[in-house]
């Protein structure tokens, strides 16, 4: 019975990080409840796992609070150990020329729905001596002109995830990952010029590992790949005005 299982539940299984996550998390011997809104894309990260007897697949749009609710209401009667919030995305441009749903789904799906998924799956978690892994970014670390929303909510994401960790150590172990470029397909979604930030760009089989491997020691804040740890320093010393000026220039189409 599904029920005698634990599992652990990815969103965003059909794109970006999913696929990685999906395969190393299965080497490590976890059941996977694969979500995501496209099904034919699930269905390919289904397929490219070695047991898929033992996972499953849940279509939800997280942009809809309705269809998260009802998500929400099928996981919490499965014996939960693990949650891994990778679904998200970002709009790319001026923000007043952009259409103020787009903006407001960032929010939804980047934030909004890790916040609902985690409240109401953490009793089962801390019960388990589980985990949960939010996928936050470096985008997080700074404003960022033409991705305004998307860095304001991964900030968010971080700081919730950060406050998380705190408040259950010992009970649930807490990772927050934050990469910087990496090969997602995140230009294609956003809508991002190509060749932006390729020369930090890390392997996403790298990003994920490096995740596990905070998880194994316990959670913590994973800046993955000395890339991304060499641009977060850049980040960290750089004053914001001049990061702002700088962002700005680059980041303009």
């Amino acid at each position: 019975m599904a029920e005698q299982k634990q599992w652990v539940l990815l969103t965003g299984a059909s794109g970006g990080f999913g696929i990685e996550f999906a395969i190393q998390l299965e080497q490590l011997g976890y059941n996977l409840i694969l979500h995501g809104r496209d099904k034919a894309r699930m269905q390919l990260t289904y397929a490219a796992l070695q047991s898929p007897d033992n996972h499953m697949c849940m279509q939800a749009d997280l942009s809809s609070r309705k269809e998260v609710e009802a998500f929400i209401d099928k996981l919490t009667a499965l014996n939960m150990i693990g949650l891994v919030n990778n679904a998200g995305f970002g709009v790319w441009g001026v923000f007043a020329a952009k259409e103020s749903v787009a903006q407001a789904d960032v929010i939804r799906v980047d934030l909004l729905a890790p916040v609902m998924l985690a409240h109401a799956l953490l009793p089962c978690l801390i019960r388990n001596h589980g985990f949960m892994i939010n996928v936050s970014s470096l985008a997080a670390e700074t404003p960022l002109p033409y991705l305004a929303t998307y860095a304001a909510v991964k900030a968010g994401l971080t700081f919730w995830s950060e406050a998380l960790r705190a408040e259950h150590q010992g009970e649930v172990r807490v990772v927050t990952l934050a990469p910087g470029p990496s090969p997602t397909g995140f230009r294609d979604v956003s809508g991002a010029p190509k060749g932006k930030g390729n020369m930090v760009s890390t392997p996403a089989s790298k990003i994920i590992s490096a995740s596990l491997q905070t998880l194994a020691v316990g959670g913590g804040y994973c800046v993955p790949g000395w890339r991304h740890k060499l641009l977060w320093c850049i980040q960290k010393i750089t004053p914001r005005f001049i990061s702002l000026a700088l962002m700005a220039n680059y980041l303009k189409k």
